[in-house]
């Protein structure tokens, strides 16, 4: 328990606050990882795919060991919180899906008024108490009643590849060498390529 602990508060440091959605990535992580039988990932041994862009996929990061800079993180921003975590030597994923949060009238109508900025003070911390509430029951509630899982078949997007590094004829900036454009007789990076339009 005291390594969840630690985790969680890892998460929370790196994210820069404590969210339900953050516990979602974080406990998504675990699942996953538990269930493929691996630990935190060095080097690409893992891949995870997002399907949001919102602070879950934080929570991703910190428990796999998947990010953005090793090249085994990927966003598909569907707006779902829907997490697949996969091995490569195995060739086996777990796909993590939450089932949406239930609250009650009254918990609603709090949300509301402090998305309004219209809350007492007394409801505003009536708010701080579900929202702790809400990420306890993320992080330790029954797999069942938090999740659906299942055991994807997907194709493992490849391995992140190291390219040359070319120059930007136009603005002098070097850039990954598949990312060029040629314009006007020059290569150039996507920042400074202007693209075809019609209108």
């Amino acid at each position: 328990m005291n390594g969840s602990i630690n985790l969680w508060e890892d998460a929370v440091k790196f994210h820069g606050h404590a969210c339900p959605g953050l516990a979602m990535g974080v406990r998504a992580g675990q699942i996953a990882m538990k269930r493929l039988g691996v630990t935190r990932d060095c080097d690409e041994e893992l891949i995870a795919i997002a399907e949001t862009e919102a602070c879950s996929v934080d929570g991703i990061q910190v428990t796999t060991g998947c990010t953005f800079g090793k090249g085994n993180l990927f966003v598909k921003d569907y707006g779902k919180q829907v997490f697949i975590i996969g091995k490569r030597s195995t060739g086996e994923a777990i796909k993590v899906y939450f089932k949406p949060l239930e609250f009650s009238e009254g918990q609603k109508e709090l949300r509301t008024k402090i998305s309004q900025g219209v809350a007492s003070d007394e409801q505003k911390r009536q708010s701080k108490e579900l929202r702790k509430e809400t990420i306890n029951r993320i992080l330790t509630g029954p797999e069942a009643e938090i999740a659906i899982i299942t055991e994807p078949d997907i194709r493992f997007p490849e391995r992140a590849s190291i390219f040359n590094s070319v120059k930007c004829e136009q603005c002098g900036e070097m850039f990954m060498e598949p990312r060029g454009r040629l314009q006007d007789g020059k290569i150039v990076c996507l920042d400074c390529y202007e693209g075809y339009k019609r209108s």
